[in-house]
């Protein structure tokens, strides 16, 4: 065990507050962390990445429980699609090239960017149009009432889906397909949207975790050694900024931190992208025959 990664500890804290109160995954900003600040393989950033969310989010569930603002009804509904594509996503992660999988994650990220920088639509269906019955009602722990109308479940699973087979392959995307569901497409009250999907995304990424760990544990070695190293620092972080974030999401306005993680997004997928190009072997070539053209000018 080495104390390398000590400096993990507070930048996790922070990643774990900006995760909790928006309801993105963690992994969003670990795994490219990890990858490009790290220099670690892609396996054992996503991998990581997942393991430490999976932890983040168990203690901002807890606290999320704790104010009454889960639709649990709502949360089982996608659970039931989320748990079974994030396991196969799982298992699909171990037969995709490396550079594949970080193809996937940068254009997850620019993909994910542009849902959080685009404008909302003008023209909402007014909540008198659907008929009382069709309403959900919860009330929090604080006494607050919400109401909201839950459409499309279909359009809801499939989102939900794709965002799980991204989670169990690159340990990010259901909070960002949940995110736009909830929240842009059913419009449900930021908080209550913010809280189903923390429920959500704890529970499938804690047992699409379980794969990561049983695979380092049968690799052991310095894969298992670098992964230690890690989670001493993060996890405690995480359990720390989550209970934050779930304080800040009261007072934190949502469209700032969306368009702040929009444009985060758009840095960070690029840089990715830009990563898998400069080690591509026809990049490498065409530098190289740049490099001796310039070398043969008078």
């Amino acid at each position: 065990m080495a104390f390398d990664y000590w400096f993990m500890f507070p930048v996790s804290v922070m990643i774990a507050t900006i995760a909790m109160a928006s309801g993105v995954e963690g992994a969003t900003f670990f795994t490219p962390l990890f990858i490009l600040g790290l220099g670690l393989p892609t396996d054992i950033a996503i991998g990581t990445g997942l393991i430490t969310e999976a932890f983040g989010f168990s203690s901002g569930l807890y606290a999320y429980m704790q104010k009454g603002l889960i639709d649990y009804r709502l949360g089982r509904s996608l659970l039931l699609i989320t748990i079974p594509i994030a396991l196969f996503g799982t298992w699909l992660a171990q037969i995709i090239p490396t550079n594949l999988m970080k193809g996937i994650l940068g254009v997850g990220l620019l993909a994910i960017a542009i849902s959080f920088l685009r404008p909302e639509p003008e023209n909402q269906i007014p909540v008198d149009q659907n008929p009382p019955e069709t309403q959900t009602q919860l009330t929090s722990q604080a006494g607050e009432e919400f109401f909201y109308t839950i459409r499309n479940p279909l359009e809801g699973r499939l989102l939900s889906g794709i965002g799980a087979l991204f989670l169990g392959m690159v340990s990010t995307g259901l909070g960002q397909m949940n995110g736009y569901f909830l929240i842009q497409r059913c419009r449900i009250p930021s908080k209550v949207a913010v809280a189903t999907s923390v429920f959500i995304v704890a529970i499938t990424a804690v047992l699409a975790s379980i794969g990561h760990v049983m695979q380092f544990f049968q690799a052991g070695g310095d894969s298992l050694s670098t992964v230690f190293s890690l989670v001493i620092f993060t996890v405690p972080g995480v359990l720390i900024g989550a209970q934050l974030g779930s304080l800040v999401a009261n007072y934190l306005s949502a469209k700032r931190l969306e368009r702040g993680m929009g444009i985060l997004f758009i840095l960070v997928g690029s840089l990715i992208l830009g990563e898998i190009a400069l080690h591509h072997p026809n990049f490498t070539a065409i530098a190289d025959n740049l490099a001796a053209v310039e070398f043969r000018k008078p």
